[in-house]
C-alpha cells in the first residue's frame, strides 16, 4: 500500500475511533474513490502516491464545486458541509502556491514562449505547455489558465 493510501487509511481509523463524523465520512468517500481508480480498466492495480494525490485532488474539486452549486442555490447548510469536506481533503494536497508565486512562474513561461517565437494570444498553448509541469498540484488550471491570459494580453 502507498504511504499516502495508508496515512488515509490511519487517519479514518482514528477518526472512527475518535467519533468524528465529518472526517471519517469524508476520509471514506475519498478511499473507495481510490479504490475505484485502482480497479478501473482491465486489471486491478496499486495507484503510486502522485496518482493517489490527483484522486484526492480531483474529491477536493468536487467538494468546492458542490459548495458554489449549493451556495447558488440557497443551500447553505449543505455548502458549509462541503467546504468542511474540502478542507479536511486540503490538509493531504501540497501547500497551493499564492497568486504573486503563479504570477511569476507565469511570467517566466511568456518569456520562454517569446523567446521561442511564440507571441499573443496564440501562444497560450505554448506557456500552458511550460507552466503546467511545474505547478503541477499545487494550482488549479482554470487558476493558471486566467493568468496567463492575462499576461498574455497585457
Amino acid at each position: 500500500m502507498t504511504t499516502l493510501k495508508s496515512k488515509l487509511q490511519e487517519d479514518l481509523n482514528a477518526a472512527i475511533k475518535g467519533r468524528d463524523e465529518l472526517r471519517s465520512s469524508t476520509l471514506r468517500l475519498t478511499l473507495s474513490a481510490i479504490t475505484n481508480e485502482e480497479v478501473a480498466g482491465k486489471s486491478k492495480r496499486e495507484l503510486s502516491d502522485d496518482e493517489v494525490q490527483k484522486v484526492i485532488a480531483r474529491e477536493a474539486k468536487k467538494r468546492r464545486e458542490a459548495a458554489e452549486a449549493f451556495t447558488q442555490g440557497g443551500r447553505s447548510e449543505s455548502a458549509e458541509r462541503e467546504r468542511a469536506e474540502g478542507e479536511v481533503l486540503a490538509v493531504y494536497l501540497p501547500k497551493q502556491l499564492s497568486d504573486e508565486e503563479l504570477q511569476q512562474i507565469v511570467a517566466q513561461a511568456v518569456e520562454e514562449a517569446k523567446a521561442a517565437g511564440a507571441e499573443g494570444p496564440r501562444a497560450m498553448g505554448a506557456v500552458m505547455k511550460i507552466v503546467n509541469p511545474k505547478v503541477a498540484g499545487q494550482a488549479e488550471g482554470g487558476r493558471v489558465a486566467a493568468v496567463v491570459k492575462q499576461l498574455l494580453a497585457g
